[in-house]
């Protein structure tokens, strides 16, 4: 990777790049991925490169919502992968949740690349690429080829940096969808149950934290947790902070609202 000096001021935001680009070299990220990565870049420049309060809200939910299922998994591709690998694999680890590779761009080379990948970080269940698969329903593209023991049989559902087709047949089988995404517009975003609007690589640590925190909670405390969040309301307080933050940085100081 190239080295970026700390002193730089967006040190952490090159670092990610460079995470994803060295992801691409090793055959564990689609070349689609890099362009991905670039449209979430945009909307993290927009909302200041910090985690904000709509996204801890849903960060918590969201912890909460995986807790209670009766059979959850946690879908990974390639820029999550390369991404969060020592948190997907600590989080694996506290739960007991396994990690189910899952991609669009489907190559058995690249499946294998990341579950050796997965499992050199620390993951110790990685479905998806040496177990049985069977088919989603409701889609055509390589999404559709799940795990028998993972996506297909959850009941909850964690999809990180994900297509809005794949979430949409998700819901329609009755499964709850929690997600990161940094677009509070996308598909995604606005079927899921819960919406983490905010960058992966702040947002998982956070969930293993929170997850630590509640899983020796009684389960009425986190039924309570799921029960008074909203969705709609937590994408509209994105959109909200997104709107006026634009908004305040169109206009020289002393010049806004003229």
């Amino acid at each position: 990777m190239t080295e970026i000096p700390k002193s730089h001021p967006r040190y952490e935001s090159l670092l990610m790049r460079e995470r994803v680009i060295d992801g691409y070299k090793k055959g564990i990220v689609a070349l689609a991925g890099l362009i991905a990565h670039g449209r979430g870049e945009a909307f993290d420049y927009i909302i200041g490169e910090k985690t904000r309060g709509f996204a801890m809200k849903a960060i918590k939910a969201g912890a909460a919502m995986m807790l209670l299922g009766r059979k959850a998994v946690v879908s990974v591709n390639g820029n999550t992968a390369v991404l969060v690998p020592d948190s997907l694999a600590e989080y694996s680890k506290l739960t007991g949740i396994p990690l189910e590779v899952n991609l669009f761009y489907r190559t058995r080379e690249r499946e294998e690349a990341i579950y050796t990948w997965l499992k050199s970080h620390g993951a110790p269940e990685v479905l998806g690429v040496y177990d049985e698969t069977t088919i989603l329903e409701g889609l055509e593209s390589w999404r559709r080829v799940v795990s028998i023991k993972g996506i297909y049989s959850a009941d909850v559902v964690l999809v990180p940096l994900e297509d809005g087709d794949r979430t949409e047949a998700l819901k329609k089988t009755g499964k709850k969808v929690v997600t990161i995404d940094l677009n509070p517009f996308s598909r995604t975003s606005q079927y899921a149950d819960i919406t983490i609007v905010d960058n992966i690589c702040r947002a998982f640590p956070l969930l293993v934290n929170y997850t630590r925190e509640l899983m020796n909670k009684p389960r009425q405390y986190l039924e309570e947790i799921v029960n008074n969040y909203n969705n709609k309301e937590t994408l509209s307080e994105a959109i909200a902070f997104i709107r006026d933050r634009l908004t305040v940085l169109s206009y020289p100081p002393g010049l806004q609202g003229q």
